[in-house]
């Protein structure tokens, strides 16, 4: 990229700031603050594997991202090549993050939970020099590259397991003569660092550049809005490959920050109330649907978890009575974020604000500009156009944020959908009020209209999660003849309850129709009893996927209607 000359710009008088504009561009980057890092905090811990035990420290860090950087660029990864990494929560996954933003090579974190299909429409999409991959789910990567137009150059497997044929191991591609790490010259903060997958809450995935700004900017609002200080030690118990996995108090700000991560390859919440004793973490970081899992484990067996500066989720909204429960057994200094893979996090709910704002998504965060525009048919709303601030009248959120990287990659037609004038359409609904306190209450694409009115998902699934026995639903509009879309409810139930369907579906219909909090026309009128719901990486809940397959169940007799 050309630098912009002083001359260029618009400014208010003859100050010339092209020497505040070098630092800026090229010392401002996120691998500038790992190199500083690496010397100020070299004596530090900067990741623990949980599993193994073993540690490094941040000169230790220096030491296998300088050496993994050699590797790389040995094996043919060079300036703007793509690095993909299919890969749990594990030190060599953070080593990758690091050492690509020494090369100015872009690195992908994929989902390891895709299908060989998605995996290689994402190889097709990114085109990597070299793909890393867990050597555990060497026959469903070997499918995938089977699928896959574009085959990587190189593949290197990592952990246990037998590999796909032709794959290196880690080890391979680390030089044990490199250098440590060091920030990349001719680096800038324009350069695309990294490229994410949306997760996938309405289809196939979509491409995400961002950029180095885009990282240190992610890790300065993390670090303001957790108070996050060097010698903090955190976990997430959602995957990294997902936006709010590696920058929220993951590898991103936790290494720019000066603090640790403790890796957690798979949930399990003995596990993690184990390891928050254990290695006296100070923050945890996952879903809302992980603290009831928490908190199912903690009240039989309690741990001690004075350690806790705060846990953080994402992904969904807290029922009031689940937020009182969680902060009494777990920690009272709960927080919860509302964002996207595209913006990262944009909206922020204190703890001291969790129960008496209990369902919602909190308010702008500091860099942030955040709204909620009306929704046209046939247009998107000019972000002066806002709904009343009387926390009834639904709209669209939007944000403006330094967080986005403003685009899709090779996705023109989505990518004009979603990105207006700095803006970032959402595509989720929701209300505010006149203290711009924002709740969401569901995707446009999820929205059911049952005989010409319009049914918000979130609001019945919030009614029905006050039912004893339900441990959480998903509701959807099936298909009908006469009605369009006809409310249906799937359901999964806490152990040993709801066990009679008949009997079950009449009490939850009961339930709703006896509520003041939901219209009759909003009340389901199917009931479907499952063992599991479908989610994203980070609790979000896929509603059109049981759509899609509503009509099959109804015809295979899995509804239930309620008997009045």
């Amino acid at each position: 990229m050309t630098d912009i000359t002083a001359s260029a710009l618009s400014q208010n008088s003859d100050y010339d700031p092209s020497a505040l504009r070098d630092v800026f561009e090229h010392h401002f980057t996120y691998a500038s603050g790992i190199e500083r890092n690496i010397h100020r905090y070299a004596a530090s811990l900067a990741i623990t594997d949980s599993e193994s035990g073993q540690t490094w420290t941040y000169a230790q860090l220096g030491e296998v991202t300088g050496q993994l950087m050699a590797g790389l660029s040995a094996h043919g990864v060079g300036v703007g090549d793509v690095v993909a990494y299919q890969l749990m929560n594990r030190p060599e996954f953070a080593f990758l993050y690091v050492a690509t933003q020494g090369l100015r090579a872009v690195s992908s974190p994929m989902n390891f939970r895709l299908a060989p299909a998605e995996t290689a429409y994402i190889l097709n999409d990114s085109k990597p020099v070299v793909f890393f991959y867990e050597a555990a789910d060497a026959a469903n990567v070997a499918r995938a590259l089977e699928l896959s137009d574009h085959v990587p150059p190189v593949i290197v497997a990592v952990g246990d397991g037998i590999p796909v044929e032709g794959s290196l191991r880690f080890g391979d591609v680390l030089d044990p003569h490199a250098p440590s790490f060091t920030a990349p010259e001719g680096g800038s903060v324009w350069d695309e660092t990294t490229r994410l997958y949306t997760s996938g809450t309405t289809g196939m995935p979509k491409a995400v550049p961002l950029s180095s700004l885009n990282e240190t900017l992610s890790a300065h609002d993390v670090i303001m809005h957790m108070s996050l200080v060097p010698g903090d030690r955190t976990m997430n118990m959602s995957p990294w490959f997902h936006r709010g996995g590696t920058y929220c108090a993951g590898p991103n700000s936790m290494f720019y920050v000066g603090g640790s991560v403790v890796t957690l390859p798979q949930f399990d919440p003995d596990l993690v109330l184990d390891l928050v004793e254990k290695y006296q973490l100070s923050h945890v970081i996952g879903a809302p649907t992980n603290l009831e899992r928490l908190a199912e484990a903690q009240e039989p067996a309690p741990r001690n978890l004075e350690s806790l500066k705060g846990i953080v989720t994402m992904g969904a909204p807290f029922e009031k009575a689940a937020a009182l429960r969680y902060q009494r057994v777990l920690t009272p200094k709960i927080a919860n974020g509302y964002g996207t893979t595209e913006a990262f996090w944009n909206t922020f709910l204190r703890p001291e604000e969790l129960t008496s704002a209990a369902g919602a998504a909190g308010r702008g965060n500091i860099d942030d500009d955040v709204a909620v525009v009306k929704v046209y048919a046939d247009r998107v709303a000019d972000p002066s156009d806002i709904v009343a601030k009387d926390g009834s009248e639904v709209g669209e959120v939007i944000v403006r944020s330094i967080k986005a990287g403003g685009a899709y990659r090779n996705n023109p037609e989505e990518q004009a959908k979603k990105f207006h004038d700095g803006w970032l359409y959402a595509g989720d609904l929701a209300t505010w009020t006149e203290d711009e306190m924002v709740t969401v209450i569901g995707r446009k694409d999820d929205m059911i209209i049952s005989g010409g009115e319009n049914v918000h998902p979130v609001q019945v699934e919030a009614v029905l999660a006050q039912v004893p026995g339900v441990a959480d639903t998903i509701v959807v509009g099936m298909p009908d003849a006469e009605w369009g879309e006809l409310v249906v409810a799937y359901v999964k139930a806490k152990p040993g309850a709801l066990t009679d369907r008949d009997a079950a579906a009449h009490d939850l219909d009961a339930f709703a129709l006896a509520s003041p909090e939901l219209a009759d026309f909003k009340r389901p009128r199917r009931y479907a009893f499952v063992d599991e719901l479908p989610y994203t990486a980070t609790g979000k809940k896929q509603h059109f996927k049981l759509k899609d397959q509503s009509t099959a169940d109804a015809a295979a007799g899995l509804f239930v209607t309620p008997k009045r």
